[in-house]
C-alpha cells in the first residue's frame, strides 16, 4: 500500500458472533471485496465490563440483550483463534488488525505481529490504554466518536508524552485521528463529516473516518473530504443475531464502496491545478487564435478592428490580444490567418 492510497479497513469487530469458521469467513469476505485490512476486537469480558453492566439502546434491540456483560463474553475470541485469524490473513495477502480493549490485549496483537493498532472511541479517554499502545511504537488509529475537540486533543498529548516518556521514535504518521459518530446505524444528520477538516485543522494531524451510517455516500464523502483511512463494518448477513449487523455492510456492498473508494482517489488528484494530460488535444481545438480580420498589407500597424480570435489555437494565443495591438506586420497578410510571433515586430 503505497503512501498516498486510502487505507480501507473492513471492520468485521464481534461480526462474527464468536465463531471462529464466521471469522475467517469475513475474512475471505473482507478480501474478495477489495480491502486493504481487516480488523476485530480482542478483549475478554471481564477485562471491559461489569456484570450486570447495562447495554446501549442499539445493542438491546439488536440481540435483546440487557446485560453487557453477558453479551461480551458471548463474542470473546480467544488467543489461539486470533493466531488463526492473523495467519489466514497472511495467507490471503490481507493485513490483519485488531482493536485491543486491554493492556494485555495490545501484548497479545503486538506478538501476533500487526502492522498498526487500532483504539475505539470509547477508549479515547482511557490513559492507560493509550499509553500502552504509544509505548509499542506501532502506528496507532484513534477514533474520536463521542468526544470533545478538547477531549481528542488531551488523548492526542498523551499518546506524545508516553512516546516522548518512554523514547519512542514512532514513524510519520504514526497516529490517525478517526472521526466517528458513535451511533449504530449512524443518522445522517449526526455523521458531521466537516469535523474531519476541523480534526485536521486541530490537530495537524492526518485524519480518517470510521463509518457507521447506511449506504456508501459518507465514506466517499469523507475521502472527498481528505480522510486517509476509512473503516467500515462489514456482515455476512445484516439479518444475523448480533450488535452491529444492522449497521454493516454486506460484502456485495463492500465491495461497490471499495472500488467506487479507488475511482474517487483517481479523480481527487494531486491538487495541483494545470491542464490534464487527457485535455490537450482539446486546449487545442477550443481555445482561439488572434488572426487577420481582412487581407492587410505589409506595415500595416495593427489595431483592434483589424483583430479576431477564432478558434483553434494554432498562432499567437487569444490572451495575448492585446500585445499584438500596435506591432506592424512584416508581410503582407492574408485575412482569417492565425497570426505568428514571427509576422510582427
Amino acid at each position: 500500500m503505497t503512501d498516498d492510497r486510502i487505507s480501507l479497513i473492513a471492520e468485521a469487530g464481534v461480526n462474527h458472533n464468536g465463531s471462529l469458521d464466521m471469522a475467517l469467513r469475513l475474512v475471505d469476505a473482507a478480501h474478495a471485496a477489495g480491502a486493504d485490512a481487516v480488523k476485530f476486537q480482542t478483549f475478554r469480558a471481564e477485562d471491559l465490563a461489569l456484570p450486570g453492566a447495562a447495554t446501549a439502546a442499539y445493542q438491546q434491540g439488536a440481540t435483546g440483550e440487557t446485560d453487557q456483560f453477558a453479551m461480551l463474553r458471548k463474542l470473546e475470541l480467544d488467543a489461539d483463534q486470533h493466531q488463526r485469524i492473523a495467519a489466514h490473513c497472511a495467507q490471503l495477502g490481507i493485513e490483519f488488525l485488531s482493536t485491543p480493549f486491554s493492556e494485555d490485549a495490545v501484548d497479545l496483537l503486538v506478538g501476533l505481529g500487526v502492522k498498526r493498532l487500532k483504539l475505539s472511541s470509547g477508549e479515547l479517554v482511557n490513559r492507560p490504554l493509550l499509553e500502552k499502545a504509544a509505548a509499542t511504537g506501532l502506528p496507532l488509529l484513534l477514533s474520536t466518536g463521542m468526544a470533545t475537540l478538547d477531549e481528542v486533543q488531551q488523548a492526542v498529548g498523551w499518546v506524545r508524552a508516553a512516546w516522548t516518556q518512554r523514547g519512542v521514535l514512532p514513524p510519520q504518521q504514526a497516529l490517525t485521528l478517526l472521526h466517528c459518530t458513535s451511533a449504530y446505524p449512524a443518522p445522517d444528520a449526526a455523521l458531521n463529516l466537516r469535523a474531519i477538516v476541523t480534526l485536521r485543522a486541530a490537530t495537524g494531524l492526518p485524519v480518517g473516518y470510521s463509518d457507521h451510517s447506511l449506504g456508501n455516500v459518507a465514506a466517499l464523502a469523507a475521502a472527498a473530504l481528505g480522510a486517509r483511512v476509512i473503516e467500515k463494518h462489514l456482515t455476512l448477513d445484516r439479518t444475523l443475531p448480533g450488535p452491529d449487523h444492522r449497521a454493516s455492510s454486506q460484502p456485495d456492498e463492500f465491495a461497490a464502496l471499495a472500488r467506487d473508494l479507488r475511482r474517487l482517489q483517481a479523480m481527487l488528484g494531486d491538487g495541483v491545478k494545470a491542464p490534464r494530460a487527457d485535455e490537450l488535444d482539446v486546449r487545442t481545438v477550443a481555445r482561439r487564435s488572434v488572426v487577420l480580420a481582412r487581407d492587410l498589407p505589409a506595415g500595416t500597424v495593427l489595431q483592434r478592428e483589424h483583430l479576431l480570435l477564432r478558434r483553434p489555437q494554432s498562432g499567437i494565443a487569444a490572451a495575448d490580444l492585446d500585445a499584438v495591438v500596435g506591432r506592424t506586420l512584416r508581410a503582407a497578410t492574408a485575412a482569417l490567418r492565425a497570426l505568428q510571433w514571427d509576422d510582427l515586430r
